[in-house]
């Protein structure tokens, strides 16, 4: 099981334990990973445990959650998507495109778990509102796109059954179909949970043509070495995410390491996944102090 792996396995057990599935479809999406009964009912275990612990030695308050007349960060003025295509490594790869109207550097968008979803797109409209062009790829492009997934734990297993290597040589395309959409512009990277995760592992492969990388709340890969990337990096955490959270002092050792400049964000109050609003986490406060943290990061290294 690849380091990606097991950390989709561990946030399906994870949302059991905290209540977002039941035992039944925490097992059935599991199960589709080709984890059986009894090796997910001791993983779901395991995660309660750990959860305890941190329930033990930290008290902190509910997250804070977003009124029905909020809109969230940098919506008001998100620019409309348009799908596009692109020849891939092992065939065609599909995305979300929005081109700012003035482009200060452009952004790959990675997305979740559960593939290029329209919370997705609209995060590549909010950046293209903000000024910088979007590209959202789909990552399940040669599994038939993510909307070929009527049941969203068959897209999370599709994905947990791609090769990390894959992964690296579908997101270089997309560098590469970003800088023939905006030539000329810097380029930065964005992930979020699983898609984060991805740009530690970008960033790990050297990916010398990325400025600047934000991945929120992503799963660092082991024996991070970022010797040979040259991008500026903000990691975006939250302070009740200990899963995450906890790899946070060894991302920025390996960061420091490798001598890039970088930065590192725990927002108080907040739990994994809190920029998504359409999930049970969202968390508008920290949403949207995190979201102008990360275009203010933009502004320094994609202009």
């Amino acid at each position: 099981m690849t380091g990606l792996q097991r950390y989709i396995a561990e946030e399906i057990a994870t949302d059991h334990v905290e209540g977002l599935l039941s035992r039944r479809e925490a097992l059935r999406r599991l199960a589709l990973l080709g984890i059986g009964g009894t090796a997910g009912a001791a993983l779901i275990a395991a995660c309660a445990h750990r959860q305890d612990q941190n329930a033990a030695s930290t008290v902190s308050p509910a997250p804070t959650t977003s009124s029905a007349a909020e809109q969230p960060p940098g919506m008001a003025r998100a620019l409309p998507t348009s799908p596009v295509t692109w020849p891939g490594p092992l065939g065609e790869l599909r995305g979300a495109w929005a081109r700012a109207a003035t482009s200060k550097g452009a952004v790959l968008v990675i997305h979740e778990n559960k593939g290029l979803t329209d919370w997705v797109r609209s995060v590549a409209g909010r950046l293209a509102g903000a000024g910088h062009s979007a590209l959202a790829i789909d990552l399940l492009s040669e599994r038939g796109g993510t909307g070929t997934f009527t049941d969203p734990a068959q897209a999370t297993s599709a994905l947990a059954g791609i090769a990390p290597e894959q992964f690296i040589n579908d997101l270089n395309s997309g560098l590469d179909q970003l800088r023939r959409l905006v030539p000329g512009e810097k380029i930065a990277v964005v992930g979020f949970c699983f898609g984060g995760g991805l740009v530690w592992q970008l960033l790990a492969s050297a990916a010398p043509a990325v400025s600047a990388a934000v991945p929120w709340y992503g799963p660092l890969p082991d024996h991070a070495d970022f010797a040979k990337a040259q991008a500026a990096v903000l990691g975006i955490y939250g302070a009740r995410d200990a899963r995450v959270t906890g790899s946070e002092p060894a991302a920025r050792a390996a960061l420091e390491r490798a001598g890039l400049v970088h930065d590192t964000i725990i927002e108080p109050d907040a739990d994994h996944a809190f920029f998504n609003d359409t999930g049970p986490r969202y968390n508008a406060v920290a949403s949207a102090d995190a979201w102008q943290r990360m275009l203010d990061w933009f502004g320094r290294h994609l202009g």
